[in-house]
């Protein structure tokens, strides 16, 4: 047996640990709010993923792929363990799903809407419990739900919805839609070992506790946003550039986010001394991506009219992105006025989606694709951590794993909030992105050095 044949054992060991982890911060690791216990768990987790991976490293090839899929299915597996501990975001798309069932638009009416009153049930409305639960509310009319925002609109888009739609004969209730998130993580993990080539990177996302957290036990949207990119960028590298572009546009109508991988998909379309006109499967990806983005919004909006943007512009406000509030943009603040943040931020990514554009490798759209959502989230800084499923699915196709450090500083402010820890935590991870690359170049060069120092000179006879 080879060492790397022997490899295997400790490896699916680590991975049993990491499992067992998950379970247990599943389980009985604290929820939102009981948070004090969380950040030793998510602590613990996050070393033995870093364990994993390493071991992985000793793994043979072809004993790669069946390990990292077996992998993600038990850590996605273990999402499922409980309901949803630190968001409640679930409770939203099961309402969304079940409302479209009865063929009523998502967009019409509001949960606490007494015209939609016989829809509810003791999943989403609880009743005699005293509603005091981290995830309870009470509406208007003074009724106790687990809806988040129950007076307003939905904020999600229509592939979103349609998810939705396709999750509620699962039961109808919580477990269905994190049985159906657990689908998408594990489909992910098998995208990215079709299209990343290098399979082992998928494990970067298919064992990442996030995923277990983020996209399968809070069950967030996120995650279909991220597998439908990541589809949408391994065409457009395969030069598939119509349903590459069909792929990106709607994962932009799921989550919005996604959108940030379009240049990434057109890198290189202005490269040269001078730009150029971009070729037409350019055009094709760029307008398939916008008309897939606009046709998914249209039965909506025959529907809804104006009513498909939901909560969105409202959302918005609350999360901060408008002059007069200004929660984001929080390593900007640092150094700049607040009017001038906003300004600020649009030029810096202006610039490196400009650069994607000119420089980026086609063959890897993917590298512009997180160098772009990377910096973003950085210059916005939000402070809910599934935001990073995105550039989890970007790293395990890129292998730079030091951006990871962006959707780790969203958790920390998840946990924490407030200014200090914005900034502490972006901060951290602004200098972590920024210093790995540089300690990596300088080893790559030491070691080319002292191979070309190995080699012994030859003379002539």
């Amino acid at each position: 047996m080879t060492d790397r044949a022997r490899g295997v054992l400790p490896c699916a060991l680590a991975v049993a640990a990491l499992v067992a982890g998950l379970a247990l911060t599943v389980t009985g690791g604290g929820t939102l709010a009981d948070r004090s216990r969380l950040p030793g768990w998510y602590v613990l987790d996050a070393a033995l993923f870093a364990f994993a991976l390493l071991l992985l490293r000793r793994v043979a090839d072809r004993h790669v792929a069946p390990l990292v899929v077996v992998g993600s299915i038990l850590v996605a597996g273990t999402g499922l363990l409980a309901p949803p501990r630190t968001s409640d975001d679930a409770y939203r798309y099961v309402w969304d799903g079940r409302v479209q069932a009865a063929g009523v638009s998502p967009y019409a009416h509001t949960p606490d809407d007494p015209a939609l009153s016989w829809l509810r049930d003791p999943g989403l409305f609880p009743d005699g419990d005293g509603c005091s639960a981290w995830d309870e509310r009470r509406t208007a009319a003074g009724d106790c739900t687990r809806i988040n925002r129950p007076a307003v609109h939905t904020v999600y888009p229509p592939v979103a919805e349609a998810w939705f739609l396709a999750e509620h004969p699962f039961g109808g209730g919580v477990r269905g839609v994190q049985v159906g998130g657990a689908l998408l993580a594990v489909a992910t993990t098998g995208v990215l070992l079709a299209v990343g080539g290098r399979s082992r990177r998928a494990a970067l996302w298919g064992w990442c506790p996030a995923v277990a957290l983020w996209a399968v036990n809070d069950a967030h949207a996120d995650t279909l946003g991220a597998l439908l990119m990541v589809a949408g960028l391994g065409c457009a590298a395969r030069r598939r550039t119509g349903a590459g572009g069909a792929l990106l546009g709607a994962a932009a109508a799921a989550k919005l986010l996604p959108a940030l991988a379009l240049p990434g998909a057109l890198s290189g379309a202005l490269s040269g001394l001078s730009a150029r006109r971009p070729t037409r499967n350019d055009v094709l990806l760029a307008t398939t991506a916008l008309g897939t983005f606009a046709a998914a919004y249209l039965p909506y909006v025959v529907l809804s009219g104006a009513g498909v943007l939901g909560y969105l512009p409202g959302y918005l406000r609350e999360e901060g992105y408008e002059q007069g509030r200004l929660e984001r943009f929080g390593l900007l603040r640092v150094v700049l006025p607040d009017p001038w943040t906003p300004w600020a931020a649009a030029l810096v990514l202006a610039a490196v989606v400009l650069r994607v554009l000119r420089h980026g490798d086609p063959a890897r759209p993917w590298r512009g694709a997180l160098l772009v959502t990377g910096t973003a989230l950085l210059l916005v800084a939000p402070s809910y951590p599934w935001y990073g499923l995105l550039v989890v699915a970007l790293v395990a196709l890129d292998g730079r794993w030091e951006w990871l450090a962006v959707p780790a500083a969203g958790q920390v402010l998840y946990l924490t909030g407030g200014e200090d820890a914005q900034r502490a935590a972006y901060g951290a991870a602004l200098l972590w992105v920024l210093a790995v690359p540089l300690v990596r170049g300088r080893l790559r060069g030491g070691a080319r050095r002292a191979m070309a120092g190995a080699v012994p000179e030859t003379t002539n006879p």
